[in-house]
């Protein structure tokens, strides 16, 4: 008997400690040490060079925000080391996209660290896609260079505050805890005191900051925050951790063990449509000859337009998996997408946000192993973007800037490998 409650009892001990490694930054606590960052900081008391890589979204992507912020901070703490750092952040973007952008716009540059933020674009995502993506960051990045150091930092908005005042994590950061506890990498939650202000009737989440002179705002929108109020706790929040963490592992290579989903997404790629079959008139987009181009030059190496129904890209691939990077706003229309000629499936290029340009992209469903062919077509099929834009009160004050209905392109996304 005595036995029996002995193996329960293991048991049960087990299930909890497994639990508590991947909910630990539920019960208050910021960050997880586990690996730490020890080449990062090895060679920031070498002097350098050092170069940091912030990927995420638009809190990352945001000027004088926890990005520049925390820079400083290193720089303050390492003085006479060289160091610089890339923005790699885009905003409205997940993980989803950031695998597949991962190698043009990080890993080219050879970062001693990368700093992954994707918790609030990943918000509404299953936790298997988040786990696909998010390993097949870390594996992709271990692939090119074992000595690079990672750090997951998860950022917050309004809707998750529930969640964390219940002592819960978000979903999103669940799975994402889930890859770094499987690879070790050190994760820190820089918006847990945030939580705890909110807790005490100390922080108001949105609204401007002259209307609640005796509260903390954090952000204008519940979202983004203000600098020198949700970007500051976010900075302070790091830097903690980072005093903690510089202490943590023995300088080397990583190891990279067993994946912990089999079809994780590390063979991921991005590729200019620049290569592609491309049937009817299409313009190659630059920034001295169009104001799209100039406007996402920062996004765009290379960009085409169509205007012209039933304009179409093609390509064959070998493997399970497509998308396009491409361009949402006032001008633009739909795809007609057929794969292996079957019928086609329109995705709308406009939403109700689309009162401005900006970078977007999707995704085709998964398909099985195998070479696909794969048609974009310029719909002639027209959109009511007046009636989309009234989803968010809109109204269309310039028919001018919506009479277009184009398709605009720039990179293919694949997991597989293109075809002639």
């Amino acid at each position: 008997m005595r036995f029996f409650i002995f193996v329960l009892f293991l048991i049960s001990f087990v299930t909890y400690s497994a639990q508590a490694q991947t909910d630990t930054l539920s019960e208050n606590r910021e960050f997880l040490v586990r690996d730490g960052l020890p080449n990062f900081f090895q060679k920031l008391q070498k002097g350098g060079p050092v170069s940091i890589a912030y990927f995420g979204g638009s809190i990352t992507e945001a000027g004088n925000g926890w990005r520049e912020q925390s820079l400083k901070w290193f720089q303050q703490q390492y003085p006479k080391t060289n160091l610089t750092h890339i923005n790699a952040a885009i905003g409205g973007t997940g993980s989803d996209l950031g695998v597949f952008r991962l190698q043009q716009q990080v890993l080219v540059h050879k970062p001693d660290l990368i700093f992954v933020e994707f918790a609030v674009n990943d918000g509404s995502q299953q936790p298997a896609r988040i786990h696909k993506a998010m390993e097949g960051i870390v594996r992709q990045i271990w692939r090119q260079n074992r000595r690079t150091d990672i750090c997951f930092v998860y950022t917050l908005n309004a809707s998750m505050a529930p969640s964390l005042l219940a002592h819960r994590m978000p979903n999103s950061v669940r799975a994402m805890e889930e890859i770094a506890n499987h690879y070790g990498i050190p994760s820190v939650h820089m918006g847990l005191e945030v939580i705890r202000l909110d807790r005490q009737g100390k922080l108001v989440w949105g609204g401007k900051k002259e209307e609640f002179p005796d509260k903390i705002v954090f952000s204008p929108d519940k979202t983004h925050p203000y600098s020198d109020t949700g970007h500051r706790l976010y900075t302070e929040a790091l830097s903690r951790a980072m005093q903690q963490i510089k202490t943590a592992g023995r300088p080397g290579s990583h190891p990279v063990p067993k994946p912990f989903v089999s079809d994780n997404w590390e063979d991921a790629q991005m590729i200019s449509v620049q290569s592609l079959t491309r049937q009817g008139d299409w313009q190659e987009l630059t920034p001295t000859n169009d104001t799209v181009a100039r406007q996402l030059r920062n996004r765009f190496s290379y960009l085409i337009k169509s205007n012209q129904p039933g304009a179409s890209i093609q390509f064959k691939f070998r493997g399970t998996m497509a998308g396009i990077y491409d361009v949402i706003g006032p001008g633009c229309g739909q795809y007609a997408v057929t794969i292996d000629d079957k019928t086609g499936t329109l995705y709308p290029r406009f939403d109700s946000y689309a009162t401005y340009y900006r970078s977007h992209y999707f995704f085709l469903p998964t398909l099985d192993e195998g070479t696909h062919t794969i048609t974009l077509t310029v719909s002639p099929e027209l959109l009511d973007k007046a009636a989309i834009l009234k989803n968010r009160n809109q109204t269309i004050t310039d028919p001018h800037r919506y009479s277009e209905n184009a398709g605009y392109a720039s990179q293919l996304l694949i997991i597989g490998k293109l075809e002639k």
